[in-house]
């Protein structure tokens, strides 16, 4: 299998990223593996996808550190479209929004393109172009969210503070890693108007209910396929605790990660939303769950599996990349008689 993942920068791509865990393991397993830069991407004069994309030579490597190196260090190689069987969106566009404007779409619109020549795209680009913002959280059926307003209006989030009984939580509706994410309530009211105004220059204003179980860190679980990711009866799941009063359990601003008990509620949650899932293409998916609410779906590059590996001693990962096998086989048996949206939760 020849599987290209597109990063957002090789240079700033670290040891313990979920993505170079991926292209690790995927090595490791005898498949050529190219790493790729939104920047690198490119449109060839016949119609293809092209990238300058950096691999390793054929070689056995100790740890994803030193495979991370290699790469890091390597030059870059011209390929196209037609070269790859996969390629595996794993780019943030929050983290381009304010330096790299123009890198917020680069991996959807030439994945479409890749897409178009054969390759199977993960998560599906056309679905990605839709999930560019926690707007696409709000496409999800309202029992599994908590209640929540998105305006830049400031007097329609101060009516929602008073509805929620001066209890909310506010946040930008486009950002990752829990950055511009305030709990406000009596104790810091004074500085509501202020919190507004800085989250809206960027853009909407989300305005959520607290819930107290947020105390308690929330859930991240991956969902695989439509399904809760499994390995010998264990959950791709962890608990991520603030270590501070800060109300963000993020590992981005601190968080620690521990076990998590995933029960029947979390399990029903996941099959309400295993339906648009499938439907939309989402191969892999991280949602976080505070109780019995929905709190976010990360679709674009959700990290954490190498730590949820590391805590209930399963390789995670591994089953990841024997899926996209998976994928790549129905594909040579199909060809173009399963779209990229279905053959992407097979």
């Amino acid at each position: 299998m020849r599987i290209g993942f597109v990063v957002n920068d090789i240079k700033t791509e670290k040891p313990v990223y979920s993505t170079n865990h991926m292209a690790f393991t995927a090595t490791k397993m005898g498949h050529s593996v190219y790493i790729i830069g939104v920047g690198d991407l490119a449109y060839t004069p016949n119609g293809n996808m092209g990238a300058h994309a950096y691999c390793v030579p054929d070689k056995k490597f100790k740890s994803a550190e030193t495979f991370l190196e290699a790469l890091q260090k390597s030059k870059p190689t011209y390929l196209e479209s037609t070269d790859l069987d996969v390629l595996f969106l794993r780019n943030d566009p929050a983290e381009d929004m304010i330096d790299r404007p123009w890198a917020q779409n680069a991996g959807i619109n030439f994945g479409q393109i890749a897409m178009e020549q054969g390759v199977i795209v993960l998560n599906d680009p056309g679905s990605l172009s839709t999930a560019m913002n926690k707007m696409y959280f709000q496409h999800f059926p309202e029992i599994l969210r908590p209640k929540t307003v998105i305006t830049r209006d400031q007097k329609e989030i101060m009516n929602f503070f008073e509805e929620q009984k001066k209890h909310v939580v506010l946040k930008p509706l486009q950002g990752s890693g829990g950055k511009n994410v305030f709990l406000v309530d009596n104790s810091n009211v004074s500085n509501l108007n202020q919190i507004i105004e800085a989250i809206s220059r960027d853009g909407y204003v989300i305005a959520q209910e607290y819930l107290p179980a947020a105390k308690e860190g929330d859930i991240r679980l991956f969902v695989m396929n439509g399904r809760a990711l499994t390995v010998n009866g264990k959950y791709a799941a962890f608990r991520r605790v603030s270590t501070t009063e800060d109300i963000r359990s993020n590992m981005h601003v601190g968080g620690k990660a521990k076990r998590a008990k995933v029960d029947d509620t979390i399990l029903n949650l996941v099959e309400v939303l295993r339906p648009k899932l499938v439907q939309d293409g989402m191969f892999l998916v991280g949602i976080d769950i505070v109780g019995d609410k929905l709190m976010e779906i990360n679709v674009f590059s959700p990290g954490g599996l190498n730590n949820v590996g590391l805590l209930e001693g399963e390789d995670f990962i591994k089953e990841v990349i024997k899926a996209i096998e998976k994928k790549v086989y129905y594909k040579q048996i199909y060809g173009d008689k399963i779209d990229n949206r279905r053959i992407s939760t097979l």
